[in-house]
């Protein structure tokens, strides 16, 4: 009987422009396995990668930092709050953009997620030659992306009467476990791991003023959202497309935009919701396998 174990995972620090950076990364049987990096979403960290990892580690190179604030990396000061780190998607980019710079990669797909597409577009605006495919499952780069509540979040602005309360109120334990339950078509395939640590995170002291200030920083994705199509047009990189249908923030329309800038990517819309990973890996990892082999032979 043949057994598929699971890939070895290093899980270690770096330092980034005064940030103690952590991230896992997988210790492929091939040194010069291919190379992806996993950018993670709201509210979570590189945790969510961790069965991804486990499946597809061992043959490819799997690499899923923290971002500041989050998971195991360090939280700096706000600077709202008088501290020296800027918590915008902005700042975020500045920070992988040097985590990228050193772990010395300079090819690579990327994998984004939530907050990882408007981390990862950042990245890929300033360096395209960086960039030799995407994995975009439930990443939203198109206004018709973008669900009514999740329009109502973005209007948001920090002197309106109200915002801050509601932006707490999304770093709640009952709103944690919507997020990964929400569009599922079976519960009891979601593990209470991922929810349980995302608000373990999300409890520590110093960590409630970095989201509340990201959550009114998101509007500058929104106004960004002509960058990031003008680059897919003129740089046109191989996609995989993976979109939990039933994603109570970035509606599977989200999906299907990405085909008007890249219509050669590879599209699969999934009946689950946002953390699509969760409860339909099965389905999702032989398609990044299959992508990245592609990728590899220059397909």
């Amino acid at each position: 009987m043949s057994l598929a174990l699971p890939a070895r995972t290093a899980h270690r620090h770096v330092q980034v422009a005064g940030v103690r950076v952590f991230y896992r990364e997988s210790l492929p049987e091939t040194p010069d396995a291919p190379v992806m990096l996993l950018l993670h979403g709201f509210p979570s960290a590189s945790h969510q990668y961790r069965r991804l990892i486990d499946v597809l580690g061992s043959r490819y190179r799997l690499i899923a930092p923290d971002y500041p604030g989050f998971g195991h990396s360090d939280v700096p000061e706000p600077a709202s709050t008088g501290g020296t780190f800027d918590y915008t998607f902005d700042g975020l980019a500045d920070v992988m953009e040097g985590f990228v710079r050193r772990l010395g990669l300079d090819r690579f797909v990327m994998y984004v997620f939530d907050f990882g597409a408007p981390v990862g577009f950042r990245l890929a605006l300033r360096h395209p030659e960086w960039i030799a495919g995407l994995v975009v499952q439930n990443g939203n780069a198109y206004e018709e992306g973008l669900s009514p509540e999740a329009r109502e979040f973005i209007s948001l602005r920090p002197h309106k009467e109200g915002a801050e309360k509601t932006v707490r109120d999304l770093l709640t334990l009952p709103a944690t476990r919507a997020q990964y339950e929400g569009g599922t078509r079976d519960p009891e395939l979601i593990a209470p791991d991922g929810w349980t640590l995302d608000q373990h995170f999300l409890d520590l002291p110093g960590r409630t003023r970095p989201q509340i200030d990201l959550a009114f920083d998101y509007i500058s994705n929104v106004e960004r959202y002509p960058e990031w199509q003008e680059w897919l047009r003129e740089y046109t990189p191989p996609a995989l497309i993976v979109w939990g249908r039933d994603d109570m923030f970035f509606p599977e329309p989200g999906a299907h935009a990405y085909l008007r800038d890249l219509p050669d990517a590879d599209l699969h819309v999934i009946d689950t919701g946002h953390f699509a990973l969760e409860d339909r890996l099965r389905e999702i990892a032989p398609l990044i396998a299959d992508f990245l082999n592609g990728v590899a032979a220059g397909r």
